[in-house]
C-alpha cells in the first residue's frame, strides 16, 4: 500500500528531472573557442578529455577511414555543438543515439544531438568518417602532407581537421588512443608509446597511446615505409625514432642528429626539470616541407633540415618545446613567445654547451646585426598578430628578451624561473602575462618595464635600454658566433603554410 503511494511521486520527480526546467536555456555551443587570432578555431560548450581514433589508411590512394570516439563534458546547457573537421562524415552518435549533422564555414561540423545536453553532462560522441585528406583544403591551404609512400598530419596551429574531428585549440587538452591499420610493409607512427601491433589478412594495426594531456595540433599521424630505431635514454625514457627509407642523401645526417634525442632530452632536463612524458623520439617522413614541429613526445622533422649535414640544434629546439609548448601550452595563440622564445633560447644554451658561442654573444649579435629601421623590430613577440605569429622576430627577438631577463634578475633567479615555470603550469595553459608575474614572484623584482621594452614595443630597444639589460649596444656588429648558421638553418622551423602565402614562420 505504502509503496503504491510513494511510486507515483517518485516517478513524477524522476520525470521532472528528465525534462529541462526551460528548453530556452539550451543554446548552441560557439563555433570558435574565443581566440582573437583564429576566431573559428576550437569550439564552445564542451571540453574533451579523451580521443579514441580507430583508423584504416591506404597509402596508394591516400584514403583514410575511421571511427573517432570523443569523451567530453558539457560546459553549458547545449542544444548543438561544433567539431573542427574536413573529411566526409557518414554518421554521428551522441550518447548512443543518432545525431543530425551539417557542415558550415571553412572547417566546421555542426552536430545536433537527439536530446539537448544539460551542463556538466558526460558525453560520448562517435563520428564515422572517410575521405582523402590531401584533397581537402581550408583557408587556401592543407596541413596534410602527401608523401611517395603515404601521408603525414603535422602543422601548427592546425593539423587535426585533416584526420580526426576535434575541439582544435590548445585550451582543450586530452589523452589519446590512436589505432591505425595500414598495409603490411608500411608503418603508422603517432605520439606516445606503441602499446601493441597485430597483423591480419595483409594489414598491420599499430596501437599508440598518449597518456598525458596533449593539444590537438601536437597530435600527429605518419604512414610510410620507415626504418625504426628503438632505445632508452640514460634517464630511462623509451625512445622510438623513424626515418623514411627514401630520404636519399639526407638519411645519414638526419639519423646522426635525431639519434641524439635521448642525450639532448637528458641535457635539457638539467635546465627545465624532469622530462614530462613517458616516451621520446622523432620522425622524418619524405616531405618537401621545410619546417619541424614539436608533436608531443615525437617531433616531426623535414628532410630539408639535414641538407647541410647534422643539425642537432633543431633537435634541441623541438625537444625544448616538450616543456615549453607541450607540457605548458599557450592559453591563446598570441602567447606564442612562451613557446618559441624559449625553444630558441635552448638552442643558445646548446651553442654554449658546444663551445660555439655563448647565449650572451648570440644576444649581442641579434641586437647589433639588425639596424633600428629593420622591419624585424616592428614585430612585438609578446603579441605578434596572426600574420607574424611565426616571424623570425618571435624566435630571435624572443630569445633576446629571455637573455635580457637573465641579465636583469641574475643567474640564480633566472635558472629557478626556467625550471619552475613548467612545473607551475604542468599539463595546463598559460599566458605571457602569467609568465611575467611568475618571473616577478621568483625574482622579487618588478619586471613590467623590462618585458614592455623587449616584447611589446614595435621598435628596437634603445642603447640605454640595451645597456640596462647588459646587451652590448655597439655601432658595429660583433663577430658572428660559430653556431649562428646552424641556428639560422632552423629558421624555417615553423614555415607552416610554406606552399602558400605564409613565409618566415
Amino acid at each position: 500500500m505504502h509503496r503504491r503511494l510513494i511510486a507515483p511521486g517518485a516517478l513524477a520527480a524522476a520525470l521532472l528531472l528528465a525534462i529541462p526546467a526551460s528548453a530556452a536555456s539550451y543554446s548552441p555551443g560557439a563555433p570558435g573557442i574565443g581566440d582573437p587570432y583564429y576566431p573559428a578555431y576550437g569550439n564552445g560548450g564542451y571540453d574533451v578529455s579523451h580521443y579514441d581514433l580507430r583508423l584504416k589508411y591506404q597509402p596508394e590512394s591516400d584514403r583514410l577511414e575511421g571511427t573517432a570516439t570523443l569523451l567530453a563534458t558539457t560546459t553549458q546547457d547545449l542544444s548543438r555543438f561544433n567539431l573542427d573537421f574536413l573529411l566526409d562524415v557518414s554518421e554521428v552518435r551522441v550518447n548512443g543515439a543518432k545525431a543530425s549533422f551539417a557542415t558550415s564555414g571553412e572547417h566546421e561540423l555542426e552536430v545536433t544531438p537527439k536530446n539537448p545536453l544539460p551542463k556538466g553532462t558526460a558525453v560520448t560522441v562517435v563520428v564515422r568518417y572517410s575521405g582523402v585528406p590531401s584533397s581537402k583544403s581550408a583557408y587556401g591551404f592543407t596541413s596534410w602532407h602527401r608523401t611517395p609512400d603515404g601521408g603525414v598530419g603535422a602543422n601548427e596551429p592546425e593539423a587535426a581537421w585533416w584526420w580526426f574531428p576535434s575541439n582544435d585549440h590548445p585550451l582543450d587538452k586530452a589523452t589519446y588512443d590512436v589505432s591505425v591499420a595500414v598495409p603490411d610493409g608500411s608503418q603508422a607512427i603517432s605520439n606516445g608509446t606503441l602499446q601493441s601491433t597485430s597483423s591480419r589478412l595483409g594489414w598491420t594495426r599499430y596501437n599508440w597511446r598518449s597518456n598525458k594531456p596533449q593539444t590537438t595540433y601536437l597530435a600527429t599521424l605518419a604512414v610510410g615505409k620507415f626504418d625504426v630505431t628503438t632505445g632508452t635514454s640514460e634517464s630511462g625514457i623509451p625512445i622510438i625514432n623513424a626515418y623514411s627509407k627514401d630520404l636519399g642523401d639526407n638519411y645519414g645526417a638526419a639519423r646522426a642528429s635525431i639519434e641524439r634525442t635521448g642525450e639532448v632530452a637528458d641535457w635539457l632536463a638539467g635546465y627545465f626539470g624532469p622530462y614530462p612524458f613517458n616516451a621520446l623520439g622523432g620522425y622524418v617522413p619524405n616531405t618537401d616541407t621545410g619546417y619541424a614541429l614539436e608533436t608531443q613526445t615525437r617531433p616531426f622533422y623535414s628532410p630539408r633540415q639535414f641538407a647541410n649535414g647534422t643539425n642537432v640544434s633543431v633537435v634541441v629546439h623541438e625537444l625544448a618545446h616538450q616543456w615549453y609548448g607541450d607540457y605548458v601550452a599557450v592559453a591563446g595563440w598570441k602567447d606564442i613567445w612562451i613557446n618559441e622564445g624559449f625553444a630558441r633560447y635552448a638552442q643558445w644554451l646548446w651553442s654554449e654547451h658546444e663551445g660555439e658561442g655563448t647565449a650572451q654573444e648570440l644576444a649581442d649579435y641579434v641586437y647589433a646585426s639588425r639596424p633600428a629601421d629593420d622591419p624585424f623590430w616592428t614585430v612585438k613577440p609578446g603579441d605578434p598578430g596572426p600574420e607574424n605569429q611565426f616571424h623570425l622576430a618571435v624566435y630571435d627577438r624572443g630569445a633576446l628578451a629571455v637573455q635580457a631577463l637573465r641579465n636583469e634578475v641574475g643567474d640564480e633567479a633566472f635558472f629557478a624561473i626556467l625550471k619552475g615555470w613548467p612545473k607551475r603550469y604542468a599539463h595546463g595553459n598559460a599566458t605571457v602575462g602569467d609568465f611575467v608575474r611568475y618571473a616577478e614572484e621568483v625574482s622579487g623584482q618588478s619586471l613590467d618595464a623590462l618585458f614592455d621594452t623587449w616584447l611589446y614595443q614595435a621598435s628596437k630597444p634603445s642603447a640605454p635600454a640595451a645597456r640596462d639589460a647588459s646587451i652590448r649596444a655597439r655601432s658595429t656588429a660583433p663577430a658572428q658566433p660559430k653556431s649562428w648558421k646552424k641556428i639560422a638553418e632552423t629558421n624555417s622551423v615553423h614555415d607552416h603554410h610554406d606552399d602558400h602565402d605564409h613565409h618566415d614562420h
